[in-house]
């Protein structure tokens, strides 16, 4: 269990890099990464706790990070 989280932190960390180096997003690298860790853990959780999610712990963790990269739209706000 406890290397499953940290895999998870350590892909949504880089998936948060990524998403800046690529432009995806506008947030700041440290802003997108905490994003990314934010939504992988919560999806983590949901997981643990519910059953719900893919196969895959590397799977939940990329589809976590990119949902929550963009559902939080932090460039957006003024």
């Amino acid at each position: 269990m406890f290397p499953t989280m940290i895999g998870t932190v350590v892909i949504a960390g880089i998936i948060g890099y990524l998403s800046e180096k690529t432009e995806f997003t506008h947030n700041g690298i440290l802003a997108s990464i905490i994003i990314c860790v934010g939504g992988a853990f919560l999806f983590y959780f949901i997981r643990l706790m519910f059953g719900i999610g893919f196969a895959s712990p590397g799977v939940n963790a990329i589809a976590s990070s990119i949902g929550a990269l963009v559902i939080v739209p932090f460039h957006w706000r003024k």
